[in-house]
């Protein structure tokens, strides 16, 4: 399964927050068997977002966007999606009925925030949805999260990206199989074994140097035989002190 990556964000092009979403969501796709093929940052761009959205849907098996969703002014992601699937906005009756009573509990819990400040929830503001979608409630927060046809969208605050992704976790299992060997070995005497074992074995192979003086080599494919096959050899041409 190929899955892509849209995280959204004026504030993660800026550099005032690190894009450790997509690191986290790169990793837990890998974890269950897919892969990720594309990762890309855009500004909060509605034109942008849909046109995107609109063409990975049909490229990729799988897609995420993370980030716009919500009730501010620079919020876009929700309309973007209905953009890009030609349908306009609603508020279901679950998601109503989360994003007050997840208000509710913030005004009881924080009553002098509240007051202090004047707040209000526009409700539909943070609950509108795509028509037809999938609403995934949020138990982290107040927006939610939805499906639409193999778009999964999430809001871009780290916990409840997390918690939102869990639901749909089971969603992204493939078929892919990996094998990391550790060595103290340089990653430039490694390169013709490398090479070979590309070339015997169906499989890909990542190296990643470290300071840590610990390299790994990555090894993955669709058949766990082929790879522990390809594991073995290679670690009789390189020298392996650890392998997971």
């Amino acid at each position: 399964m190929e899955v892509a990556i849209l995280t959204v964000g004026d504030e993660v092009l800026a550099g005032d927050i690190a894009n450790t979403n997509a690191q986290w969501l790169a990793s837990r796709v890998a974890e269950g068997g897919s892969r990720v093929v594309r990762i890309l940052t855009v500004p909060d761009d509605r034109d942008l977002i849909a046109g995107l959205v609109s063409e990975w849907s049909v490229t990729f098996d799988r897609v995420i966007v993370t980030g716009g969703l919500g009730g501010t002014h620079d919020d876009v992601t929700a309309d973007a999606l209905a953009d890009a699937f030609g349908r306009d906005l609603a508020v279901s009756p679950a998601v109503r009925r989360d994003v007050i009573e997840t208000a509710a509990a913030y005004r009881e819990a924080n009553p002098e925030r509240v007051e202090a400040y004047d707040l209000e929830i526009d409700v539909d503001a943070w609950a509108a949805l795509p028509v037809g979608c999938r609403p995934l409630i949020n138990p982290e927060g107040l927006c939610p999260g939805c499906v639409i046809e193999n778009v999964y969208a999430f809001p871009g605050v780290p916990a409840e990206m997390h918690a939102l992704f869990d639901l749909v976790a089971a969603e992204f299992r493939g078929e892919s199989v990996s094998r990391t060997l550790y060595t103290p070995q340089p990653e430039g005497s490694m390169v013709e074994a490398v090479s070979e074992v590309r070339e015997r074995f169906d499989v890909t192979v990542g190296s990643y140097p470290s300071t840590q003086g610990k390299n790994r080599v990555k090894l993955t494919g669709e058949s766990e035989e082929t790879v522990e096959e390809a594991a073995r050899w290679l670690a009789g041409e390189i020298e392996v002190v650890r392998r997971e």
